[in-house]
């Protein structure tokens, strides 16, 4: 199996790497075209400020790329946001995957801190799939989120809660903690910084 990780100027990219390798799994790095639409598995990780990440995905055809690719597909952290419509960081286009905008945390109480960090519970959103395989791979990550495990986070803007959320956490206000749409899945928390629970999410995806 081919698995390849998008590369571009986000931080955290080497993470996953390690992560990945941990399971087994030796992922290509690159931004070529070619190699991402013939991988098995793609990842799009990372860190980082929304325009300037969208600014290098769109100086790169990579935007296009990511948008085209029908196999799986999962956005881990800035990855989820910029797949999903629009950022309020920077005021950023993103890629419309998912038709939602991201939103900036905008502390309540003295002891709500942004950024949004450290470990906190995911629940699940069972039966909200935007898919129709034969057999729902959906369903394997509802059986992880059902457990309501502790996750790692590190943001400061979030995906509203909405019709593509598979897993919710609460901070601040409720969010998509996970998003699904057809080929396409995302998480707001960091699966290779999330022990056991990240490296089951991780193996589920890649074993899809």
């Amino acid at each position: 199996m081919k698995v390849a990780i998008v590369k571009y100027n986000a931080g955290n990219i080497y993470s996953v790497v390690h992560a990945l390798k941990r399971l087994g799994v030796d992922p290509i790095l690159t931004d070529d075209a070619a190699l991402l639409r013939s991988a098995d598995k793609v990842l799009f990780p990372g860190q980082g400020e929304a325009r300037q990440a969208m600014s290098y995905l769109r100086e790169h055809g990579l935007d296009e790329v990511i948008r085209s690719l029908s196999q799986p597909v999962l956005g881990i952290c800035i990855g989820q946001q910029l797949m999903c419509r629009h950022s309020e960081e920077g005021d950023t286009p993103c890629l419309d995957i998912f038709p939602v905008d991201v939103l900036r945390f905008r502390p309540e109480r003295h002891e709500d801190k942004v950024p949004h960090m450290g470990w906190n519970q995911i629940g699940c959103v069972q039966g909200r799939t935007h898919s129709t395989p034969t057999e729902d791979p959906q369903k394997g990550f509802e059986a992880i989120a059902s457990r309501n495990p502790y996750v790692y986070f590190v943001h400061s803007f979030y995906v509203p809660v909405c019709d593509f959320t598979t897993a919710v956490t609460d901070y601040i206000v409720p969010f998509s903690a996970a998003l699904h749409k057809d080929n396409f899945y995302a998480t707001q928390f960091h699966p290779e910084k999330s022990g056991a629970v990240g490296e089951e999410i991780l193996k589920w995806f890649i074993d899809m």
